[in-house]
């Protein structure tokens, strides 16, 4: 394989990753907007982990995977939750404990990092998803800077720089190209 057609797929393969890049920062970004938070993709909810409660499962700064319960009663002991606080914040724990009275199902939880259990019983109808097993490590930090003003603009506008600068140098190599074979033509004919 010679010089030439190696910088060739390797102009097409930087060409798509920039390309992708900024298809998925396009992505990122009206996701969180839409969402008022995380971004979603094929039904689950991407969660920003916040704190180290639940290290070593997961750690500050990473990325979980969370898909919405259908039936909130039908969870077990040992499923990682995330339910809404009383406070309207957020929250992902271990199921420790399941406790079932006659018409509710309630949950004890506990941070995996935690010496405690969590002080109040999760009421089913707060379960708002299960996470499923799907990790980024420290992706989330990436995501809450693509949410701020900043982010917004540097994610929307850098790979868009990159792929006109990159595609600026690729015309501009095919015109030098060019140019070349056009001198060394005249120079045969001459």
């Amino acid at each position: 394989m010679n010089a030439k057609k190696v910088l060739n797929i390797f102009s097409s393969l930087v060409t798509t990753i920039l390309f992708l890049l900024l298809i998925f920062m396009v992505f990122v970004v009206i996701s969180s907007k839409a969402s008022g938070g995380e971004p979603q993709f094929l039904g689950y909810q991407l969660k920003t982990v916040l704190s180290g409660s639940m290290e070593p499962t997961f750690k500050t700064g990473s990325i979980i995977a969370v898909k919405p319960v259908e039936d909130p009663t039908a969870l077990k002991k040992g499923d990682v939750i995330t339910y809404m606080q009383q406070d309207g914040n957020l929250v992902t724990h271990r199921v420790t404990d399941v406790i079932k009275q006659t018409d509710q199902v309630m949950y004890q939880t506990k941070g995996d990092n935690n010496e405690d259990f969590d002080s109040q019983l999760v009421l089913s109808q707060n379960v708002v998803a299960k996470y499923t097993d799907v990790t980024i490590p420290y992706f989330g930090y990436f995501i809450d800077f693509a949410k701020s003003s900043k982010g917004i603009a540097i994610m929307l506008i850098l790979p868009g720089i990159l792929l006109l600068g990159y595609s600026g140098i690729t015309i501009w190599s095919a015109l030098k190209e060019i140019d070349a074979k056009t001198s060394n033509s005249e120079e045969k004919t001459a």
